[in-house]
């Protein structure tokens, strides 16, 4: 099928591969013929007649596949249940208990005091909490935007799931920006300030929100890189700038957590969030064809220059210059002060690495905007829609497939 062009003025709005919003998931992920006949042999199975109780229980069965099939939330759901279940209801003294402790709250409070330690449990608050946030995306994607979208008159499948994946991203981004803008209005950053980074460092504890929002925004990008890395869902056009991006952000979280340079990781989260929140917003407008979606690129691309670009190269800037000269300046593994030489230089590399990928990102915007602005052609870079066969158009009714499951 040749490459399709459309002439609307804002239509390359949000087409083009910008950014990381895509928030990869199964309910998103392409469905290939063999699952699709599957799935009509579930159905097929389902309707022949059951006369003994194994065969009840075996449409009982086959049942709950297609129903965990259509809604690919049940099965974490099902996990965070057990999960919960069993630390309320197990005795507090258990060995089991203080295992399902360190997955389900924050560890390490600190008596007398509302700051938080660090340690080997966050990792496991982290691990389970990436399932929760496979719970929460596949139910809001699959319950929520999904019947928004044929609400809103998107028909075409494949536009659906690009329509999904931007709304949960406005959801997530939506919450995420404005809870990192109030902890940081509760620190001495307010607004983006650098110094305060060095004065007192290190940071190594935190309340209770500044650490739940800090491990949180670990789990979630634990929770799209797993996915993204696994190729559950089928690569685009800008698969490897998004590896790396997720690859970096990792680096940058676990880093910044292990060696307390948190406060300059709050910042840096405040500006993908916020700028994450207008990219998707942008390209949701496009979607839908809204007159506005084309004004708007500009409001984003502004958001997008500021926070990416000069906040970021300011957090940069004083990484080469306030760095060292304020605050302490010495590796003591003792005092778990590592503001030094070494330590350094792999703070600027990493910061770096994030901006030259946001600089490639901001040529992809600059393009949108000449197309935009002269009127040129927009083909849809990203999207699958050419090469993704429709659910709809599929000729076989599993029927065959249905006679493994009597």
């Amino acid at each position: 099928m040749d490459t399709y062009t459309h002439r609307h003025r804002g239509s390359s709005v949000g087409e083009i591969n910008v950014g990381d919003t895509a928030a990869p998931g199964l309910s998103t992920m392409r469905t290939s013929k063999r699952q699709r006949k599957m799935s009509d042999a579930r159905i097929v199975a389902l309707s022949c007649e059951s006369s003994s109780d194994i065969a009840i229980l075996k449409k009982i069965g086959i049942a709950s596949r297609e129903l965990c099939y259509r809604h690919t939330w049940i099965v974490p759901l099902l996990v965070l249940i057990a999960s919960y279940s069993t630390y309320w209801l197990s005795g507090v003294d258990t060995r089991l208990h203080r295992f399902l402790e360190a997955l389900v709250v924050p560890s390490y409070k600190i008596p007398g005091t509302d700051q938080y330690g660090k340690g080997e449990n966050d990792f496991y608050f982290v691990g389970f909490y990436a399932i929760f946030f496979t719970f929460l995306r596949e139910f809001v994607v699959v319950c929520v935007l999904r019947p928004l979208a044929k609400a809103l008159g998107i028909k075409r499948e494949s536009k659906v799931k690009r329509f999904m994946e931007q709304g949960y991203a406005i959801f997530y981004y939506g919450l995420s920006g404005p809870a990192g803008l109030w902890i940081m209005s509760t620190l001495p950053l307010w607004f983006f300030e650098t110094t305060p980074f060095y004065v007192n460092y290190p940071h190594k504890t935190h309340d209770f929100y500044f650490k739940v929002y800090y491990l949180g925004q670990a789990a979630f990008w634990v929770q799209q890189s797993v996915v993204l890395i696994l190729q559950l869902e089928k690569p685009r056009k800008d698969f490897k700038e998004l590896v790396l991006h997720h690859i970096i952000t990792i680096a940058l979280i676990w880093s910044s957590y292990r060696f307390h340079f948190t406060w300059m990781g709050l910042e840096i989260f405040i500006t993908m969030d916020v700028s994450d929140f207008f990219l998707a917003s942008s390209k949701t407008l496009n979607y839908l064809d809204y007159a506005i979606s084309g004004p708007f690129i500009f409001v984003f691309a502004l958001i997008w220059i500021y926070l990416r670009h000069y906040v970021n190269i300011r957090i940069l800037w004083s990484v080469l210059t306030e760095f060292r000269t304020v605050g302490e300046w010495e590796l003591n593994w003792d005092t778990q002060q590592y503001k030094c030489y070494i330590s350094q230089p792999i703070v600027f590399f990493l910061i770096a690495a994030l901006q030259i990928v946001n600089l490639y990102w901001l040529f992809l915007i600059f393009r949108i905007l000449s197309r935009y602005i002269f009127g040129g052609v927009a083909k849809d870079e990203r999207s699958d829609d050419d090469s993704e066969t429709e659910e709809t158009g599929e000729e076989e009714t599993g029927e065959e497939e249905a006679k493994k499951y009597q």
